[in-house]
């Protein structure tokens, strides 16, 4: 439940933000009948959402035996590569996203009409909806399916009550900080999603298992206990991993790590301009 709460909330404050950036923006163009058009995308995006979240569920309930573990190991490594682009793309491109919307919006009013501003809402916020699918998908291999949906209703809830919070009573945030935690967050999430569909994969012989049990300490703490259910939920947990499970778990961290280090070197280290020396009156 956990997991789909932040998921929820994540998604659907990033969804809430950018639709609050284009009626910002159509509003402050004074063309306000255009608003509609907007949430008739918005609305065509989340249809479209719970199509392909529903689609992918029956999906995963048609497969058995190893099939089903083929489909949910393969789902569990899309979910946590996609949930890790995502994360790596909002580092890179949040600070411009609210300047790269209001041109779209422009060019949209401008010179496509009503069309272009249904298909720019449509696009953004269905780009949003169809990751939720994939991941909340992910999410509901670890937990049942009413919890699973519980939790993101509860984040998809909150997620909406900010964003109204932070547009219509002017209510501040700091979105940074925001998005810094649930990227952590979220970044263990998918480091238990990799974990899990490498022992998935395991169990269909798809990957060879190597080292069954590489330690056993379900005796401490055991994975089917409640506390265990919460941590495997949420960061992928096992009492008994495999060698290949715990190699896949840390060699996520090693290389994320890595790769944000590199990244926010690129974007945030600027040479230094040398200094002129003062000129003194003679």
């Amino acid at each position: 439940m956990i997991p789909s709460f932040l998921i929820g909330l994540r998604e659907g404050l990033e969804a809430a933000l950018i639709v609050g950036i284009v009626l910002s923006y159509l509003k402050k163009m004074g063309t306000r009948r255009s608003v509609t058009v907007v949430w008739w995308g918005v609305a065509a995006a989340v249809t479209v959402s719970l199509v392909a979240g529903i689609g992918l569920h029956t999906l995963g309930v048609a497969f058995e035996g190893a099939g089903e573990q083929i489909f949910e190991g393969a789902a569990m490594l899309l979910a946590a590569g996609v949930l890790t682009w995502m994360i790596f793309w909002m580092q890179r491109q949040g600070r411009n996203i609210r300047a790269e919307l209001e041109a779209d919006v422009r060019r949209a009013v401008v010179g496509g009409g009503r069309w272009a501003l249904f298909a720019l809402a449509f696009v953004v916020v269905v780009r949003e909806g169809i990751e939720t699918a994939l991941f909340l998908t992910a999410a509901a291999f670890s937990a049942s399916p009413a919890e699973t949906l519980v939790g993101a209703g509860l984040g998809l809830a909150a997620a909406v009550a900010l964003g109204y919070a932070i547009f219509a009573v002017g209510t501040r945030l700091d979105m940074r900080l925001f998005f810094r935690v649930t990227s952590v967050l979220l970044i263990l999430f998918a480091a238990g999603l990799v974990a899990h569909g490498v022992h998935e994969l395991q169990e269909a012989g798809i990957v060879p298992v190597l080292v069954e049990h590489l330690w056993d300490v379900n005796s401490i703490l055991d994975e089917n206990s409640t506390l265990g259910s919460i941590l495997t939920s949420l960061f992928g947990y096992n009492g008994n991993p495999s060698l290949l499970e715990v190699v896949s778990y840390v060699g996520y961290y090693l290389v994320i790590g890595a790769a944000l280090v590199l990244q926010r070197r690129a974007v945030g280290i600027v040479p230094a301009q040398p200094r002129e020396a003062p000129q003194h009156l003679s």
